[in-house]
């Protein structure tokens, strides 16, 4: 049977264009109708870039025809909606930007503009990013690829299913607390959260300022290497940057982790983790040690503080990022009779229940009597979290557990309930604390036939070898060769 184009791997695609197989048009055409045929039910996309896509893809055949190469020249990928983009609409999953348009394009998507992409459109969030099930969207739920009574996981959920239903080559997403990982997880992908600094964040809407950080959902390792090598590396733009050099990630996939360590926390293989994600995260650990890896019990003593350390920070830093959204300057502005009102009244309509329950908590812990016992108290603890993670990297390469405690769960399922869907982020938080690397990589399925996802943590700008042991475990294994 042969593949159609919208199948094809980032590499592989790369290769049959430089052959002259088909043209980008061709190929962005595929997905294009891929989209019109499939998000109907899957809700990945808020907006679909049609012309500008076909417009880029015969530019990427005028290059190709003259003989240049670029690594992206021609590949349709999509971007969150949360990255501002030029000439395009940026909503953030929001009803208070429903009709922005940006006068400037993120970094990260000007890289891989660079680099010869195709912009395919920007997929489904939860407002402003916040949320673990893109069921906080503004606009509509995104539904699993798998299953379409179940969530994709969020914030990016919009990318993940993009990515799962073979919509987009790939997609950039933002990960603040789990964002890449557990949609990446839920939806049977690869996603990929650089360190904090490895990517600028210039032009990515600000959440949690101190946590945000632009990653990549993608078919295979090599591809999330390969677009992370074309995205990373200071930006003057972003003083947050790193100025070390960027390394040929995609060099670094050599298959081979004879004598990589990797620890095993015992704070992540807790009561309550579904039985089938904890037996599926246990064999992959047993196929890297099968390949020469060596397997270190070791613990993070300071990870059940993890959750509320999160959503005292996150939410104190998204009080101060969303207080820019007030009605005058742009966005949603409500027609009211003072500007006292206009204020109340644009938040009030613009923005959705999740975003002004962080808002409101974020408002309280920092606000004068709060600030010591609560913001300052969790900086400190975070403080703790990263000490833990920097001594496990003296003893471990790479740590490996579960991206998140189960499947993916029903939509609706937890909207009541925040507690519990917050719970979801439980295995991914304490990385985004501590500023270091993670990716999830599928590992099998559950009885329902949903994927799971082993998580695979490094130290900061730790990268390479991350996505080394990613890449052999993958080689090593068939879950990336089954789609939705």
């Amino acid at each position: 049977m042969s593949t159609a184009l919208y199948e094809l791997t980032i590499h592989a695609a790369r290769a049959a264009l430089q052959r002259g197989d088909f043209s980008a048009v061709e190929l962005t055409q595929s997905l294009l109708d891929r989209i019109a045929q499939v998000d109907g039910q899957v809700n990945a996309y808020l907006t679909v870039t049609a012309e500008l896509a076909l417009a880029q893809a015969a530019a990427a055949d005028a290059c190709l025809s003259r003989g240049e190469t670029a690594p992206l020249l021609g590949i349709p990928l999509a971007v969150k909606d949360v990255l501002c983009t030029e000439g395009v609409r940026t909503t953030c999953g929001s009803r208070i930007l429903e009709h922005f348009i940006p006068p400037y394009t993120a970094t990260a998507v000007q890289r891989l503009a660079a680099a010869g992409m195709v912009l395919l459109g920007k997929t489904n969030t939860d407002e402003f990013a916040m949320g673990s099930s893109t069921e906080n969207s503004g606009y509509f739920p995104t539904h699993n690829p798998w299953d379409l009574a179940r969530v994709p996981g969020g914030s990016s959920g919009g990318s993940g299913a993009a990515v799962a239903a073979q919509m987009a080559m790939a997609a950039l997403g933002s990960d603040t607390g789990g964002s890449v990982r557990l949609p990446a997880s839920y939806c049977g992908v690869v996603g990929l959260k650089p360190s904090y600094g490895r990517v600028s964040r210039y032009g990515l809407v600000a959440y949690g300022s101190s946590l945000d950080q632009i990653g990549v959902l993608a078919k295979d390792v090599r591809d999330a290497a390969l677009l992370l090598g074309v995205i990373a590396g200071q930006d003057p733009h972003d003083s947050t940057t790193m100025p070390a050099p960027v390394p040929a990630y995609s060099q670094s996939l050599s298959g081979d982790v004879r004598g990589l360590r990797i620890g095993l926390p015992d704070e992540y293989f807790v009561e309550g983790l579904q039985p089938e994600v904890d037996a599926a995260v246990r064999a992959a650990i047993d196929v890297l040690a099968g390949l020469g890896a060596e397997v270190v019990r070791i613990s993070l003593p300071n990870t059940d503080k993890a959750l509320p350390v999160y959503y005292l920070v996150a939410t104190a830093e998204a009080s101060a990022n969303l207080a820019r959204f007030d009605g005058v300057r742009y966005g949603f502005s409500a027609d009211s009779a003072s500007i006292l009102d206009n204020y109340r009244d644009s938040r009030g309509q613009g923005f959705g229940a999740e975003v002004k329950r962080r808002i409101m908590l974020g408002t309280y812990v920092l606000s004068a009597g709060y600030y010591d016992a609560y913001y300052l108290k969790a900086q400190q603890v975070r403080t703790l979290i990263k000490q833990d993670f920097e001594s496990a990297f003296t003893q471990v390469d790479v740590i490996a557990s579960p991206v998140a405690p189960t499947t993916a769960f029903r939509l609706g399922e937890k909207v009541d309930d925040p507690l519990a869907m917050y719970l979801s982020d439980l295995f991914t938080i304490p990385l985004n604390l501590a500023g270091m690397c993670g990716i999830s990589v599928p590992c099998g399925f559950d009885a329902q036939g949903l994927p799971i996802g082993l998580q695979l943590m490094g130290p900061h700008l730790g990268e390479a070898t991350l996505l080394r042991a990613a890449h052999a475990y993958e080689q090593a294994t068939p879950w990336h060769t089954r789609w939705a």
